[in-house]
């Protein structure tokens, strides 16, 4: 969700070589691509709207009215929608902790999946208080259940819940974040990572392009990666690789 989508697309077109094409009802909706891929959207959010400028998480549902039953029956909040989008139909939501994410209904592009090539999002991290209740939650909402279809698997590794749907990781679940924190780093949120072949390089567009490099490039267990703010305060990681 940005204020300035022009912007926005010249920045990560910067730091992570993205395309774009137009996509939606009207133009202010815009698909992002990378190798011929539709890999993250840009939406325009006025000043008036309650939406802040951050990169979201979009979880695919069967059904985006019984989702979003389920987050209210569990003392979560659905802000807008379900409502009709394109060729589907979504909601976005808060969970109990606060962090927000979005539900989709519809069709999804069978060439895209997290992890796959530069300029896709390689990682999904669920920054909230409790990761156990994140987990319970989460998992009854969008159905992570290891006995069906998509063959869920969620267990404690690495200090954290990590999420295998058909045996491909593709998130995780890390407490610790509190729920009025001053610092953005610690607010329960969805984090969002992207691949870059060099960090280093992404992190150096990054300030070139307006944008401020919050954890200076670095190794982790998965990779050297950096986190960074876009010009509107949009924060997300980059990383040559993931879990």
């Amino acid at each position: 969700m940005s204020r300035d989508p022009e912007a926005a697309k010249e920045f990560y077109r910067e730091v992570l070589g993205w395309d774009y094409q137009p996509s939606g009802p009207d133009d202010d909706y815009t698909v992002a691509m990378a190798g011929g891929i539709p890999v993250a959207g840009i939406n325009t959010t006025s000043r008036t709207m309650h939406f802040p400028v951050a990169w979201a998480a979009y979880f695919a549902v069967e059904s985006a009215d019984e989702a979003a039953d389920r987050i209210r029956e569990r003392g979560a909040t659905v802000a807008v929608g379900p409502m009709k989008f394109g060729n589907g139909r979504v909601a976005w939501a808060a969970d109990p902790a606060g962090a927000t994410f979005g539900i989709w209904e519809g069709v999804s592009d069978p060439d895209w999946r997290v992890g796959r090539g530069a300029g896709a999002p390689v990682w999904l991290e669920l920054r909230t208080r409790d990761a156990f209740a994140a987990a319970i939650f989460y998992g009854e909402v969008l159905g992570w259940d290891p006995e069906g279809p998509g063959r869920s698997e969620v267990r404690y590794e690495h200090d954290q819940v990590m999420v295998r749907i058909g045996g491909f990781t593709v998130a995780g679940l890390r407490g610790g974040a509190l729920e009025t924190a001053p610092n953005p780093h610690v607010r329960p949120r969805w984090h969002v990572y992207f691949a870059v072949p060099d960090v280093d390089l992404a992190a150096h567009h990054a300030e070139q392009s307006g944008g401020r490099v919050i954890t200076a490039p670095n190794d982790s267990p998965f990779g050297r990666e950096a986190t960074i703010c876009d010009r509107e305060g949009g924060l997300f990681t980059v990383s040559t690789g993931g879990p």
